[in-house]
């Protein structure tokens, strides 16, 4: 589906406020709309906070296992060189390098829906699955919010909280990203503000535990929003938290260094309620591609970068945080 009739069928959907759920891919190239009773025909499950079409499964895996083949350290070197080289000619502040992983378990892409714990989960039959721990934004009672995520540490690290909290690079790296969501909802909303600075979450998963940093940005949306609710979301797009800034010249770079399309991995995920929208940003993402798996994950690059422990970040998110 362009774009064109994207906006259409959103625009039907929100005029007789009939609930639907909407999938935009990093480049808005595809974009998806779909009513609820749609989704499963089209062979996508979705759970969004308990809002769902998926039936409950009563058998599922006690964990789920993935064994890892990371990206050649020597390809994410090369992107990252180039990556760091650009940030360092002033091109991009902040830039987030993602690489393709493969990986292997003996569940299948919809078991890992069903057992993996996350606020935002989408399943598409026998092309992917998302379990993502980040909003993109919500949209109640006429209020715009974002909950950008950046900044992670090894849970187990010894002061974990306390070396993430105080890391230069890392404080440098969230400030960046709050300042462009920032400039980015003030886009599409007055009265912006940051409500809730850098606080810090935990993410499970049966072999570690992370900590990520978020913060929450709210702005104030002008009377009948939901008229231009397309318009609102494409302006947003991408998220700012896994492209970078300045957002388009970092993407150019992005689309330069990384070896693959990102597809639907990196875009956006969410459902309109008849009232509100909640939406999630499509990272945790396993791709089947013929008949490999292929886990999608990365960090943002700063002036304070090293490759090394960039590196290890992206692999470190390759997990399944389970029930």
């Amino acid at each position: 589906m362009s774009i064109t009739p994207f906006k259409e069928k959103v625009s039907r959907f929100i005029k007789s406020k009939d609930p639907f759920v909407f999938i935009v891919d990093f480049g808005m190239q595809n974009p998806l709309a779909y009513a609820l009773e749609e989704l499963e025909e089209h062979g996508f499950l979705f759970d969004i906070k308990g809002k769902t079409n998926s039936p409950k499964k009563a058998k599922l895996p006690a964990g789920i296992h993935l064994k890892i083949k990371p990206v050649a350290k020597e390809t994410y070197f090369g992107a990252f060189k180039e990556a760091q080289a650009n940030i360092n000619l002033g091109n991009s502040f902040l830039l987030n390098l993602t690489f393709p992983s493969e990986v292997e378990t003996d569940a299948s892409l919809e078991e890992i829906f069903y057992s993996s714990r996350a606020p935002y989960k989408l399943f598409r039959k026998n092309k992917f699955v998302v379990y993502s721990p980040e909003c993109f934004v919500k949209i109640k009672d006429g209020f715009i919010y974002s909950y950008p995520m950046k900044g992670t540490i090894d849970a187990n690290v010894p002061n974990a909280k306390e070396e993430l909290l105080n890391s230069e690079k890392e404080t440098r790296e969230h400030n960046t990203i709050v300042d462009l969501i920032r400039n980015d909802l003030s886009m599409v909303a007055s009265e912006v503000t940051v409500t809730k600075f850098r606080y810090v979450e935990k993410i499970k998963s049966h072999q570690n535990e992370i900590l990520q940093t978020s913060s929450e940005i709210r702005g104030k949306l002008p009377v009948g929003w939901e008229k231009n609710f397309c318009d609102i979301l494409l302006k947003l797009l991408p998220a700012g938290s896994i492209s970078g800034a300045p957002k388009q010249k970092t993407l150019e770079i992005i689309k330069s260094v990384e070896i693959k399309n990102r597809g639907y991995y990196t875009g956006v995920f969410g459902i309109y309620d008849g009232k509100n929208i909640d939406s999630g940003v499509s990272i945790r993402f396993i791709e089947k591609e013929n008949e490999k798996l292929w886990y999608r994950s990365g960090g943002g690059i700063t002036a304070l970068s090293t490759p090394e422990e960039e590196y290890q970040e992206l692999i470190n998110k390759i997990h399944v945080p389970t029930i």
